[in-house]
């Protein structure tokens, strides 16, 4: 804000406290101090007005309100480019001075805490109660909008509960997935090998990768699938359809596992037009060592359903 401005704004916010200081007196000057049956000598829908005073209450009201908004408009911005006095905000309150504040007053008392835990390996931090504790309040904050609460996913978000693992399931890839993020690009198939194509590469791999049988009256070519999955899809998939982790490259022999559905539709969309996915990096919000409480959590949600 300009000097002009900032003059301008501030001049307007003390004179009307003067004005309204003013005012209350003004019209508190003269009144009777007691009670009277007397009106103002008007009438409204044959309601009248007794001339009576103010009630004391009501006018310490008023005279408290201006009082506060003085003393708020010397602790915090409120006239121009004032930054206030508020002890404990050298350079004026705001509020992401005040979430600043908060979080070093939380790290100042956690930070030891999960400096434990950070220097723990990540399986070995799931087996703590305590530490688990701690992971599920932060999967519950930052990662359950997406894969739920009870994190076993919906429709394009994986389930963290089982053994289906787009990038690895170790306990360390997590933690990798979750510091740095991962972005899963499938390319769209149907300018490349035609809608005949799309429809027969889906049903081989529904049918006989993954064993799921296919409807009635599909009208696919099995076996044209099978060559045109060995042409341009082994590269991520592998020669089996087992995926690649390094790749992101989902195991289309385990219909669990995938994302966007199993239904022979569902597939066919799958090829024709591409699916993307994106994890976001989480870093730059949790640092470090809170990821790494976090990625015991969810190492340790695969490992029940393990057992």
């Amino acid at each position: 804000m300009t000097g002009f401005w900032s003059i301008y704004v501030s001049i307007l916010t003390i004179g009307t406290l003067v004005v309204l200081w003013w005012l209350i007196f003004a019209t508190r000057k003269g009144q009777r101090p007691d009670t009277t049956d007397q009106t103002m000598g008007h009438s409204f829908d044959g309601i009248e007005e007794y001339d009576n005073p103010l009630p004391r209450w009501w006018f310490l009201l008023f005279i408290g309100t201006l009082i506060f908004g003085a003393v708020y408009l010397a602790l915090y911005p409120g006239l121009g480019n004032w930054k206030g006095v508020l002890p404990g905000y050298e350079n004026g309150w705001t509020q992401v001075n005040q979430w600043q504040r908060e979080m070093d007053r939380a790290d100042a008392e956690y930070g030891p805490l999960f400096a434990k835990y950070a220097a723990m390996p990540v399986a070995e931090v799931a087996k703590d109660e305590q530490a688990l504790k701690m992971g599920a309040r932060l999967f519950a904050s930052n990662c359950s909008v997406c894969h739920g609460s009870d994190a076993k996913g919906s429709y394009g978000f994986p389930n963290l509960t089982d053994a289906h693992w787009r990038w690895g399931g170790e306990a360390d890839t997590i933690k990798t997935s979750i510091l740095g993020g991962r972005h899963g690009i499938m390319p769209a198939w149907a300018a490349v090998i035609g809608e005949d194509g799309v429809k027969n590469v889906a049903a081989y791999v529904r049918s006989e990768l993954a064993g799921l049988k296919l409807p009635e009256g599909h009208g696919a070519d099995v076996a044209a699938g099978q060559k045109i999955f060995a042409t341009n899809c082994v590269a991520c998939h592998g020669p089996q359809g087992k995926g690649t982790p390094a790749m992101g490259a989902p195991d289309l022999t385990a219909s669990a596992g995938w994302l966007y559905g199993s239904s022979l539709t569902q597939l066919q969309q799958t090829i024709r037009l591409g699916r993307q996915g994106q994890m976001p990096a989480q870093q730059p919000y949790l640092g470090n060592d809170k990821v790494h409480l976090l990625a015991a959590y969810v190492y340790s949600l695969s490992q029940q359903s393990a057992k």
